[in-house]
């Protein structure tokens, strides 16, 4: 599929602002670049649906508060987020309404999309915001955020912002060209790889570097796009920092990478299984039981369960991986880590004779079993 193929398709389309390209090393708003950025926004706008995704609450906060570097401990940066937060949304508010759009802020945590139904109100906000035109702007909630509930920066949640909305195109802008064959900075041979068809041979390539203000690194959004692509999108990563980067993309020139979709487009449902909600546990399953998932499309059965992980209960969503912890597939557990405990590889008769019953032949159904390779 070429670039002006992905193009004409994608609507909605979720775009990712990261802090570098908003504020400068100091931490201050950039205000020239955010009122380049709505423009360019307000002309996508005319033609499809955009929400975008916008980190620099922190980085503004570090800028208004005069800290000049980014505090360590959180109740700091939970300051910083909150000073930020209203100075980042009144810069846009004044900026998109000289093109007569209305931003609407939307902050969320990552339990807001674990909860099946709070995964589903926010999508329905987000579609009825676009009813009115409005530009949804969406940032982790860092004022209340805690490591149990963080995603972990905003590259994945854009990624799972995409999922949300079955949006086909995902557009990260951040401070580098987009991806390279090694570091630009430190290899002067390094050379921009310009289209990316399967992103699993490339996650080598992902430095692990942050910068002072951000949270993100390559590697953060070469996860975001392995995120997006598996579910059935297309990534483009490209400099935010050039001017005119958004009329460029739209305009279908080759700039930064093109990611391609590793598969078809999944479900909502699966979208939501496979990559938005957090897993509870683990099943490590042996050899027979992968092909049986991967290859022939069945159910996950005890007698190929080889190690039970953490503590779930029945209906959670528990992370299916092969003997050498890599995850092959997500799925709702029949049984808690208890019970599975004392199922792991048995047979079904051999079941019965332990326990006395069976409620469920199989630990996954196949119904509610996703690949997430």
């Amino acid at each position: 599929m070429s670039r002006q193929e992905i193009l004409q398709q994608a609507n909605p389309v979720v775009i990712k602002v990261g802090t570098n390209v908003l504020a400068d090393q100091h931490g201050y708003l950039d205000r020239q670049r955010i009122r380049s950025l709505s423009a360019q926004i307000s002309r996508v706008m005319k033609s499809r649906r955009v929400v975008l995704v916008s980190s620099g609450a922190i980085g503004a906060g570090i800028g208004v508060l005069k800290l000049g570097k980014r505090p360590a401990d959180l109740p700091h940066l939970q300051a910083c987020a909150a000073v930020g937060q209203s100075a980042l949304m009144q810069l846009y508010r004044e900026e998109f309404h000289t093109h007569q759009i209305e931003p609407a802020q939307i902050l969320l945590t990552a339990n807001d999309l674990d909860n099946r139904t709070r995964y589903l109100n926010a999508r329905l906000t987000l579609l009825t915001l676009f009813e009115y035109g409005c530009l949804p702007i969406i940032n982790e909630n860092d004022t209340v955020s805690v490591a149990e509930i963080k995603f972990g920066d905003n590259d994945q949640l854009a990624a799972l912002v995409g999922n949300l909305l079955h949006a086909p195109l995902l557009i990260l802008l951040t401070n580098v060209d987009g991806l390279f064959t090694g570091d630009p900075r430190t290899d002067s041979t390094a050379q921009l790889v310009p289209t990316v068809e399967n992103i699993s041979q490339v996650m080598n390539l992902a430095a692990t570097t942050k910068s002072h203000l951000g949270t993100g690194g390559m590697k953060s959004k070469l996860r975001a796009a392995q995120i997006a692509t598996a579910a059935g999108a297309s990534v483009i990563m490209a400099n935010g920092s050039h001017e005119g980067i958004i009329d460029q993309i739209f305009s279908g020139e080759t700039v930064g990478t093109l990611f391609l979709p590793q598969k078809e487009g999944l479900s909502a449902r699966e979208r939501w299984l496979a990559f938005t909600t957090r897993p509870k546990g683990i099943l490590k399953i042996d050899a027979g039981a992968q092909k049986a998932l991967l290859q022939e499309g069945r159910s996950l059965l005890p007698v190929g369960v080889r190690a039970v992980i953490g503590d779930f209960n029945k209906g959670d969503v528990v992370s299916v991986c092969n003997l050498e912890g890599v995850e092959i597939a997500r799925g709702l557990a029949n049984y808690s880590h208890l019970d599975a405990e004392k199922m792991r590889g048995l047979t079904s008769e051999q079941i019965t004779r332990a326990l006395g019953q069976l409620p469920y032949v199989e630990m996954i159904h196949r119904d509610n079993l996703v690949s997430v390779q």
